[in-house]
């Protein structure tokens, strides 16, 4: 099993090697760590349980010193999901960065370099150029594919209510439906697009809603242990993730 994503997917791939381990405390696991991949083996039950960090899953290369988004190729990429007899696909908040956290110089779109376009219009593509690469070369009866829909943050406070500053500062209970003001996630919405039209049966795991009430799911300031800065886009652990693979393994079972 194979999570490919940004450090969203890493929580849950975290989240689900804490579970196991919870399960079988007694059972034996060693650990490896190969550039961009990280890997938990647990010998006793075959099972390989493995997160490979890619941020934007299509493309990026090297150019003359120019860092190239590619946004019709996963080529390089998929080389080492294709072993995987299960994958879950994650992405999302990197399209958002700008300046020195941008993962890339130029965007390529066919034959196109520019220097920016509409980050919505190139998340869209990236993922119709990820789904002609499931319908093209995935055995859908052999490997079972999973998409992750989109994690939500808490960094504007004013979608629950109170102050935009405050960020998920202090929040401790879960919104109630009715204190959520946050509405209908655009990406989330452009996901379920672009799985829709797909020939091959790909799972849409859809954790938007049930996250958006849990503002208090967050590290906060707790995220170092000096107390600072904030982090209102990852969870804490025990968490949120955990329900998100009780809802892997429910479509696992169905699949």
């Amino acid at each position: 099993m194979m999570f490919v994503g940004d450090s969203i997917s890493m929580n849950q791939w975290q989240s689900l090697a804490c579970m196991i381990h919870s399960a079988f405390p007694r059972a034996a696991y060693r650990t490896q760590k190969l550039g961009l991949l990280s890997t938990i083996v647990f010998p006793q039950f075959n099972f390989t349980l493995m997160y490979s960090r890619n941020a934007l899953l299509v493309d990026i290369t090297m150019e003359n010193s120019t860092r190239v988004l590619k946004l019709n190729s996963v080529d390089g990429s998929a080389k080492q999901w294709l072993g995987s007899d299960i994958l879950i696909f994650d992405t999302w908040h990197w399209w958002l960065h700008t300046g020195r956290k941008q993962p890339w110089d130029l965007i390529q779109d066919g034959k196109v370099k520019l220097r920016d376009m509409d980050r919505m219009v190139a998340y869209e593509k990236a993922l119709r150029t990820m789904t002609r690469w499931i319908d093209r070369s995935v055995n859908t009866k052999r490997v079972k594919i999973f998409f992750q829909s989109i994690s939500p943050d808490h960094w504007n406070a004013t979608e629950w209510g109170k102050q935009e500053l405050q960020h998920c500062s202090g929040e401790q209970q879960p919104f109630t439906p009715e204190a959520y003001l946050g509405g209908q996630n655009l990406p989330e919405s452009i996901l379920e697009d672009v799985l829709g039209a797909v020939r091959k049966p790909i799972h849409l795991l859809k954790i938007t809603a049930l996250s958006q009430f849990r503002g208090d799911g967050h590290p906060s300031i707790y995220g170092n242990t000096r107390k600072l800065g904030m982090d209102c886009t990852h969870w804490c652990l025990p968490g949120i993730p955990d329900i998100w693979n009780q809802l892997l393994q429910e479509n696992l079972i169905r699949a």
